[in-house]
């Protein structure tokens, strides 16, 4: 198991939670108690499956709010059926790998993606709709990425991408570090980190799938 120090300032999903036992690169619920995990979560969700129905949420991108947030609206994932989407999850807004390396790329990259038939890229954390709407506008992602909040972690959850940093005051309930392909709801691509830094759950290696 990675460990990862409490002045880490890189919150990699390479830290697994306590109720989590690393193994084969996969995540494992353990039947311990642990805060939020004191009941058994779906395992992780792997290619072939399908992508649950789970409502998050987001402030539609508007070029005129640029110092302030517009109305967050729901945006369920059966809004995904008959398209082609990447999903990537980081565990915080405004942290520095998830700031400064992974969602720049998928803005960097777009062009490349929309070429490859992606009709839309969805960056998941779990933070509210205005912290994701501010990282957004922090950013310059614009309406290239859609800034997806799931504020109840139910996505993460639902998905078995859920990790607990309380140890680093984090909270229990923290997205790691991924990225899926969907296509009409069906996984067809999944990369989740157990080392620090962006790797598999980065455009490049999104692209390399495609």
């Amino acid at each position: 198991m990675a460990q990862v120090s409490p002045s880490s300032p890189d919150l990699t999903a390479a830290r697994m939670a306590d109720c989590y036992d690393q193994h084969d690169g996969q995540a494992r619920i353990t039947p311990q108690r642990h805060g939020s995990c004191s009941t058994t979560l779906p395992a992780q969700i792997k290619v072939g499956d399908t992508l649950p129905t789970v409502s998050l949420k987001y402030c539609p991108y508007d070029p005129e709010l640029k110092n302030a947030c517009g109305i967050p609206q729901a945006l369920s994932t059966d809004s995904f059926k008959g398209k082609k989407v990447v999903i990537f999850g980081v565990p915080g807004a405004f942290t520095p790998t998830c700031n400064n390396n992974h969602l720049p790329e998928y803005h960097e990259k777009y062009q490349e993606l929309a070429k490859k038939g992606i009709d839309q890229v969805i960056c998941i954390s779990t933070a509210d709709a205005f912290v994701m709407d501010a990282w957004g506008k922090w950013t310059n992602v614009s309406d290239k990425v859609i800034m997806a909040a799931d504020g109840n972690g139910d996505f993460v959850k639902a998905t078995g991408l859920v990790q607990d940093l309380t140890k680093v005051g984090m909270g229990a309930v923290r997205s790691k570090r991924f990225a899926m392909v969907v296509e009409d709801m069906k996984v067809t691509y999944i990369g989740v980190e157990t080392q620090f830094g962006v790797s598999v759950s980065g455009a490049g290696a999104v692209l390399a799938k495609l």
